[in-house]
């Protein structure tokens, strides 16, 4: 069997075969010949006329330990329908790449799973060029088509470096959270960017947008999406509910501490009986604060005392822990129906708790009153939003960082854009 049959069987290219087979210093290098005589433009357009001809090399997959180089005859050709000189398409290529599309579905697919330092090892490629075949596959496997269907987003937030860089991330609750859109930035323009790219067509056709309570993604989504119902996200509103009961718990411990200064204390041990000293009860209030943000099913039993403890003494700390599982429980109920009235009775129950952190709190319920029912009503949470965040905030750990919001982008369409990457091995 002659050394250019071989090749033919084992690389298997479509659309070409092996004419040459030469082995040099730097690996192996593989002359091709297309079978196919007229010209493909990227775009589709098809021609015979050349403009002009060069040689160029792709590189493949190793063979064995050597590198191996695919080389063949490029040309390019005066394409009438993109109206200018274009390099030809090849079928083993992506257009204006210098590597194979096996090396880069490769690269791509361990990408999804490890870092790219372990990929320039194990490949022998730089770490300039694992992040340029990111962007390739990211563009080749993303396209305008992923938001025709777009009825129900949730719209987030997540950090990704040091000093307040955020992005916002737009994510399809019909498809499994799969991740449609990424932008620079937290405030209103970027969300904005998000529904101009959208088009009011298909803006017009949103159902719901679930988001946080700020007030940036609201007036973008007023703006530019006035029919979709607003969803008040269920985490961020208990995530609130427990900052009033730190406050209100730091505020019994500060008072509790400025009695422990004035208190007078005997020298010696206290007689057995004796109650606990003003010192005492501001550090168990202190350490209060787990009893009162955990969940009640996942209260370990010392944590259960002291939550007994607080009922007991009729401490207000109780009353904040009461009204907090009463605003969870408007999401526990039965039927939905039943909402409006619960955070009505909720909401006259704050406002009378003389509590100050759960009054203003409660201001902030009643000013997002509709789009927290909105929410009950639909279902819908920034649950799957948060689920996205951990695994951003994962890729960009096993990145060690990323230079550029743009880089960090890439990595979050291949890995939560609902891309698949087939390996040259499943085809």
């Amino acid at each position: 069997m002659r050394v250019t049959t071989a090749f033919n069987k084992m690389l298997g290219i479509v659309g070409a075969t092996v004419t040459s087979v030469s082995f040099t210093a730097e690996g192996i290098v593989v002359g091709l010949r297309r079978r196919r005589g007229k010209l493909v433009c990227p775009c589709g357009w098809k021609t015979r006329s050349v403009h002009d001809r060069s040689t160029r090399r792709w590189r493949h997959l190793d063979l064995g330990t050597s590198k191996l180089w695919l080389e063949a005859e490029i040309r390019r050709l005066a394409c009438r329908r993109c109206g200018r000189v274009r390099t030809e398409a090849v079928p083993w290529a992506r257009p204006r790449a210098r590597h194979t599309r096996d090396f880069q579905d490769v690269v791509a697919w361990l990408a999804q799973r490890t870092d790219k330092t372990t990929i320039t090892r194990l490949l022998r490629c730089s770490w300039e060029a694992v992040a340029r075949i990111v962007v390739v596959v990211v563009e080749d496997g993303v396209d305008d088509a992923r938001l025709d269907d777009l009825y129900r987003i949730g719209v987030d937030e997540v950090s990704y470096r040091k000093g307040r860089r955020y992005l916002t991330v737009v994510a399809d609750h019909d498809r499994q959270g799969v991740v449609v859109w990424a932008g620079e930035g937290r405030d209103a323009k970027t969300l904005e960017a998000f529904y101009d790219h959208l088009g009011e067509q298909r803006c017009a056709r949103l159902v719901a947008v679930s988001l946080d309570m700020g007030l940036a993604y609201q007036a973008a989504t007023q703006a530019k999406a006035p029919g979709a119902r607003q969803c008040v996200d269920p985490f961020h509103l208990v995530k609130l509910a427990n900052e009033a009961i730190d406050t209100a718990r730091r505020w019994d411990w500060n008072r509790a501490r400025q009695r422990a200064r004035t208190e007078n204390l005997r020298a010696g041990r206290p007689p057995a009986g004796a109650p606990p000293t003003q010192r005492a009860q501001a550090r168990w209030v202190k350490h209060t604060r787990w009893a009162l943000l955990k969940d009640p099913a996942a209260l370990k039993d010392s944590q259960l005392e002291v939550l007994h403890e607080l009922r007991r003494q009729r401490s207000v700390l109780y009353r904040c822990w009461q009204l907090k599982e009463g605003l969870r429980d408007l999401f526990r109920l039965a039927d939905p129906a039943d909402a409006p009235a619960h955070l009505d009775w909720w909401l006259a129950w704050a406002c009378r708790s003389r509590v100050p952190a759960f009054v203003n709190f409660s201001k902030t319920v009643r000013a997002n009153r509709q789009r927290i029912l909105a929410a009950i009503e639909l279902g819908l949470s920034n649950s799957k939003l948060e689920g996205l965040n951990s695994k951003i905030r994962l890729i960009n750990h096993r990145g060690y960082g990323h230079h550029s919001a743009a880089a960090i982008i890439a990595m979050i369409y291949l890995c939560c854009g609902g891309i698949t990457v087939d390996l040259p091995t499943e085809r």
